[in-house]
């Protein structure tokens, strides 16, 4: 089970922090994704990072911008995000999947999270 935190209302340049946390054993094997869904539009991959090494995946929407990170001592994995844009207002949901991934995309998740909302917005 995948629970977010940390969303809500942020204006234009600012921050926020996403976190989530899995339960069970065995995180450290996972690889994990956040992904997001804009109202009308497909869910796109937001980062993921691996379960091996901890490689990092971002889109050019979001590189410089967002950092994903994970603490397996914690069975969390976050995501920084800076400089928030309108257009990054979206549900933000965080996925896992056992192994490496080989392709950061939704379809290659098979667990996933309720969804939080992220709303950025003067």
């Amino acid at each position: 089970r995948l629970v977010e935190s940390g969303g809500g209302l942020a204006q234009p340049g600012e921050s926020l922090r996403l976190s989530c946390t899995a339960s069970g054993s065995t995180f450290r094997y996972y690889s994990l994704g956040w992904f997001r869904q804009a109202p009308g539009k497909e869910r796109e991959e937001v980062s993921c990072i691996s379960s091996k090494d901890d490689e990092t995946y971002y889109p050019d929407s979001v590189r410089g911008r967002f950092t994903i990170s994970r603490d397996n001592d914690k069975d969390t994995v976050y995501l920084q995000m800076n400089e928030l844009r309108p257009d990054d207002t979206a549900v933000y949901y965080c996925a896992a999947r056992v192994g490496v991934f080989n392709r950061c995309t939704a379809n290659s998740f098979g667990y996933w999270g309720q969804g939080i909302q992220v709303t950025v917005s003067s």
